[in-house]
């Protein structure tokens, strides 16, 4: 297995070894992988891992809170307008995952992630809440709520990405791929499903059932 290419930014011997486990963590998943593999692929010693991190899950962590940071800088770059390429805390998360798609999808299926996870619902949360400002409108949900039902929405691609591709008819994590996804995502989100008048008679039918 070849070795992984650290983060330009980050180009220490515990960063390879990060990079490396996030690699394999992947590819085989938390509990196939192993210490000795991505020593193996971060070019270091089993000793050098242990001192960086001391136990596999202690690696783990380590990836988890990595991502999550890498996802809340390019977030606070979105929001200055600073990253082209952004437009909210989703894009942030779609540029950072792009390098991480294997090992983001593993993670999520086996319960893992949480950091990146509740990373983005804090991130949204804030972004909801100032969107609300400019609203004429009472949103029927908290910004935290709709924050966690975006990013699981938005997260779902990550897992289901090749029943995605088969129904679009390319690789969506390929670049072909990722502007079919995000030019329909634009469209999507521009255009609401419900109007302002059907989605009041829609709550009002919800709040008829709630009452006793």
């Amino acid at each position: 297995m070849s070795h992984v290419s650290p983060d330009a930014d980050d180009l220490t011997a515990k960063a390879r070894i990060r990079d490396a486990a996030m690699q394999h963590f992947g590819e085989h998943g938390f509990e196939r992988a192993t210490i000795r593999g991505i020593a193996e692929t971060a070019g270091v010693s089993l000793g050098l891992v242990r001192h960086h991190f001391g136990s596999k899950q202690a690696l783990r962590e380590a990836c988890d809170a990595h991502l999550a940071q890498v996802i809340h800088r390019l977030s606070d770059q979105v929001h200055t307008g600073a990253e082209p390429e952004g437009g909210s805390y989703v894009a942030a998360a779609r540029i950072a995952g792009a390098h991480y798609q294997a090992y983001l999808a593993r993670a999520l299926v086996e319960g893992g992630a949480a950091p990146v996870f509740d990373e983005m619902v804090e991130l949204g949360t804030q972004w909801h809440a100032d969107l609300d400002q400019a609203r004429t409108d009472q949103p029927s949900a908290s910004p935290r709520v709709r924050a966690a039902v975006h990013t699981a929405m938005a997260l779902s691609l990550t897992i289901l990405h090749e029943h995605v591709s088969r129904a679009i008819g390319v690789d969506a994590l390929s670049p072909e791929g990722d502007s079919v996804v995000t030019r329909a995502l634009i469209d999507l989100y521009s255009r609401p499903l419900l109007g302002k008048d059907d989605a009041k008679k829609a709550l009002d039918a919800i709040e008829r059932h709630e009452k006793p």
